[in-house]
């Protein structure tokens, strides 16, 4: 009797083992979220340190492009990812398949035109080559600047989606050199201008506000997001990372370290 009491509690203290083992691999899981380099990486890792604060470990991982960040998640290599703006997401959706979706808005980043050979838009010469993302939604958002500042005009109803077979009206006949948006800022010695994102202008040593010719306005429709798988929507660790990312110590971080050529969106 004595041996099979004995038994006994060898058996629940050991159950008791496994179940706090498996409580503590649970609470210690590190969430792997995917950003590009330069302000995205920046501000990720203050809210690092702010998910610590809420029992949340992050592991940050940095792409140099747009693309695969949504191909990582999607494919299970990534928890969550935040580099993208909704238009970007939804047309990589449709595109691509992907079963991943928007949970929280984090920043805005007001794309830029930038060149190294004028100081005006006014100054660029008949036949300028520009610079332009060479992805569908950035693509058309610089056009869309573009027709903005005057400089052309595009046929009715082209919206996002434009791409320079749209454009009805280039008074100075400018040619548009199609390039991946991360290798803009390094294009700008062999173009006459570019457009650049502004986390990519950031990171190749632009300022926004001093260095940008031209600048979109502030209120705009491509608030960049966090996404996640939409099997993940409803995890709590979700809600921990909005919770973190959305504080006020992350909230100081952007408006001292950018200067106002980055807006929180939260």
């Amino acid at each position: 009797m004595l041996n099979k009491r004995a038994l006994l509690r060898n058996s629940l203290a050991l159950a008791a083992a496994a179940t706090l083992g498996l409580t503590a691999q649970a609470e210690e899981k590190t969430i792997k979220i995917g950003v590009t380099a330069g302000p995205h990486a920046q501000i990720m890792e203050v809210v690092k340190k702010v998910a610590v604060k809420n029992g949340l470990n992050l592991k940050i991982i940095e792409f140099g492009d747009y693309v695969q960040p949504n191909a990582a998640l999607s494919a299970g290599d990534l928890d969550v990812n935040s580099y993208q703006h909704r238009p970007y997401l939804d047309a990589q959706v449709k595109d691509r398949g992907y079963k991943i979706g928007w949970v929280a808005d984090t920043v805005n980043f007001p794309i830029g035109i930038y060149s190294k050979k004028i100081k005006s838009l006014a100054d660029l010469p008949s036949g300028a080559k520009f610079g332009l993302p060479n992805d569908p939604t950035n693509g058309g958002r610089a056009l869309l600047l573009l027709q903005t500042q005057g400089l052309i005009k595009l046929k009715d109803g082209a919206g996002l989606k434009a791409t320079p077979l749209d454009v009805v009206s280039n008074p100075k006949k400018l040619k548009f050199v199609e390039l991946d948006a991360a290798q803009l800022p390094r294009s700008l010695d062999d173009l006459d201008a570019s457009t650049v994102n502004t986390n990519f202008a950031i990171s190749a040593g632009l300022n926004p506000k001093k260095d940008a010719i031209a600048l979109e306005s502030a209120k705009n429709p491509y608030v960049n997001i966090m996404v996640v798988r939409d099997a993940d929507k409803n995890q709590p660790w979700v809600a921990q990372l909005i919770k973190s990312y959305h504080s006020e110590e992350v909230r100081q971080f952007i408006d001292k370290e950018f200067k106002g050529s980055v807006f929180p969106a939260f």
